[in-house]
């Protein structure tokens, strides 16, 4: 029989941001893997899930088993390694049982080292001993990008054939139904909008993004604000956002994909990124996108973006306006995005990651 790699299913259980939005299409993609080849695959797979508030996922190849009386870090810490104690352990989502050694790990990135301000002391520290901790004792390190793999070396002193890079994916946005009405209730039919994504985490650097919003003031474009943050941070002495801002609030998957899919440019100058999801489902969608110079964006959007200095919203309000009157670059950078997604796939996310485990004796 083939050897049994658990899942730790605790994204199941969370909402999704990011590393659970990598996870549930990192096990979508093998699932449907394991049904079309399974011959491919040296081992076998189980999803382990805490047994209260764990989402609805279909798969048809691999099982998911609810186990434990607990959730969240106290199911991961004390109850994960008993249940797993017959196999390996593969963790997708920064986090792993300190009390278990046959595991793998995925750390998306360095932030709690690199960008400390934009966590809590508690958060920071738990991190940091867990990673610490863990990094020398693992089978091996998984991370989304060449940048955050230097990031891991440098901060825990780690080999770098400790680590291997896998990539993410865009296809999930196939997957996605555009839901169009989003487009007509903020009257943004045939109207030129720059898209931003907002968010509370200061890593995203909505700061910046409200500052150069300021300076597009005159042009012929409005700009749509999707997201969690404040509305309030575009207001100064006015109760009133300015006439050419749109704040739409959170939006579904089905909603973002057609505000990618009309938006004249998606900008996205986030200040630190282990990959750096959005900008590829913006080119998925045949939007451009204008991102950071710093971090893994340039290694991830190579020539398919326009690059600003995230501390400089004159710099971001200057690309904005150069895609505004060059249409030939923002069709240039359209084709180009369409021909870098190809690149990210979840099949490849899957198959590299089971490349990693099998390379490990059993």
């Amino acid at each position: 029989m083939k050897p049994l790699i658990y899942i730790n299913g605790r994204f199941l259980t969370q909402k999704v941001t990011g590393v659970q939005r990598f996870s549930l299409e990192f096990v979508r993609a093998l699932d449907k893997q394991i049904g079309e080849a399974p011959e491919r695959f040296q081992t076998r797979f189980e999803i382990i899930t805490p047994k209260k508030g764990v989402a609805d996922i279909r798969l048809d190849n691999i099982p998911i088993r609810a186990v434990g009386g607990s959730r969240g870090h106290v199911w991961e810490q004390f109850e994960l390694p008993f249940y797993t104690a017959r196999g390996c352990l593969l963790n997708l989502c920064n986090t792993a049982p300190l009390f278990k050694r046959d595991q793998f790990m995925v750390i998306h990135d360095a932030a709690v080292h690199s960008v400390p301000q934009a966590y809590s002391r508690s958060f920071r520290i738990w991190y940091k001993c867990l990673h610490t901790a863990l990094a020398g004792r693992i089978h091996r390190i998984l991370t989304v990008s060449e940048f955050s793999k230097h990031e891991l070396i440098k901060y825990y002193c780690l080999r770098p054939d400790k680590i291997d890079v896998v990539c993410e994916g865009h296809d999930h946005m196939q997957r996605i139904h555009s839901d169009r009405s989003v487009i007509d209730k903020f009257q943004l039919k045939n109207k030129r909008y720059v898209l931003a994504v907002s968010s509370m985490n200061p890593n995203k650097n909505f700061k910046s993004i409200a500052q150069a919003i300021e300076l597009l003031d005159g042009l012929d474009v409005e700009i749509v604000v999707a997201g969690g943050t404040n509305p309030k941070v575009f207001r100064a002495n006015s109760d009133e956002l300015p006439g050419n801002i749109k704040y739409v609030g959170y939006v579904t998957d089905q909603e973002l994909k057609a505000l990618y899919e009309h938006a004249f440019v998606f900008v996205f100058p986030s200040i630190y990124e282990g990959f750096g999801l959005p900008p590829i489902e913006a080119m998925a969608c045949g939007c451009p996108t204008i991102v950071s110079d710093t971090t893994s964006m340039p290694e991830i959007c190579g020539d398919a973006s326009l690059y600003c200095n995230p501390h400089r919203p004159e710099d971001i309000a200057r690309q904005i306006k150069f895609l505004l009157s060059n249409p030939k670059t923002r069709d240039m950078l359209i084709s180009r995005g369409f021909k870098r997604i190809r690149a990210y796939s979840w099949l490849k996310c899957a198959l590299d990651i089971c490349k990693s485990i099998e390379m490990v004796p059993a």
